[in-house]
């Protein structure tokens, strides 16, 4: 079978380390375009430099925008992954050095050179994407596909505004200009990732099954997994390696409904709010696929894979 074809804008993160593995086991990446977002860009970017030098790879790694289009963010998701993102293990320098090339010309160049070829998998907030938008709104018919990882669909969010989603509400503005540009993606949202995590102990026997990269996917997620169990959040929540999921193999999902899907700019509570029609009341057009099951032995067995477990 033909490996997929990635494109990852990301801002490593932890959750974010754990879909770079699985799209190095299962696909072919031809880009790491780098946002801000769980930490500063400067350790986003960094940690990518991390994870290819980790996996051996030549991949190019594209800094992108560190702040939102419009706003500074309130909030980073430092007290989750680390102040460095990386759950402040203290890596080395890589010496893998990152390109000249920005990120949002980067997302340009390599959809032109490859149109139709490459699906973009968006972990991060969506500022690079958006900014790739702006200077080439053309950018979505070069596109294969597109995954998001954003949105709590129901509202139940997981910032300090109770309906938003941590990459959309890092960012609305960005998130906005990708949902109106984009006429079909994949949306894997929060609540999403919640009703698909990972029982700890299975998964603490991944990684003893593991090699390296287990290794240093159990180093670098010990605060997220204290965060999480302090904030009564039960199991590993994987929710980049979900989406991964879905970009690398599109028939682990087992439900999805067609909606449009919008997001809230300007609500004092709401802001960042990911906002689906489900009834059809508003005459939008329809633009996502939101994901709503996938199979879960079939992902389960895509995570071992990418953590060395055969």
């Amino acid at each position: 079978m033909t490996r997929p074809q990635l494109l990852i804008d990301t801002d490593p993160g932890v959750d974010d380390a754990l879909a770079i593995l699985m799209a190095y086991a299962h696909a072919d990446v031809a880009g790491l375009s780098i946002a801000a977002g769980n930490v500063g860009l400067e350790h986003t970017v960094r940690n990518a430099r991390v994870l290819v030098k980790l996996l051996g790879a030549g991949t190019p790694v594209f800094p992108g925008c560190a702040t939102p289009l419009v706003r500074l963010p309130e909030e980073d998701a430092a007290f989750v992954h680390g102040r460095d993102g990386f759950g402040d293990v203290g890596f080395a320098d890589p010496g893998h050095p990152a390109a000249d090339e920005a990120a949002a010309l980067a997302l340009l160049r390599l959809t032109r050179e490859r149109p139709g070829e490459l699906t973009l998998v968006a972990l991060a907030p969506l500022t690079n994407v958006a900014l790739a938008l702006r200077l080439d709104p053309t950018l979505p018919r070069r596109v294969k596909r597109l995954v998001v990882m954003g949105g709590a669909v129901t509202g139940q969010g997981n910032t300090g505004r109770v309906p938003a989603e941590f990459n959309v509400g890092f960012d609305p503005e960005a998130a906005h200009v990708v949902f109106e540009a984009f006429g079909d993606f994949d949306l894997v949202d929060w609540e999403l990732t919640l009703r698909h995590a990972f029982d700890e102990d299975v998964f603490d026997g991944w990684i003893v099954a593991g090699d390296g990269r287990a290794q240093f996917y159990a180093d670098i997620c010990k605060v997220a997994r204290r965060a999480n169990r302090e904030r009564g959040r039960r199991g590993i929540i994987a929710a980049d390696a979900l989406a991964m999921a879905v970009a690398i193999d599109p028939a682990v999902v087992v439900r999805s409904e067609r909606r449009a899907v919008a997001v809230e700019l300007d609500g004092r509570l709401t802001r960042g709010a990911t906002v689906v029609d489900w009834s059809g009341r508003l005459g939008r057009p329809v633009n996502a696929n939101v994901v709503l099951e996938l199979d879960q032995e079939r992902f389960a067995a895509m995570v071992q894979r990418a953590l060395g477990v055969y």
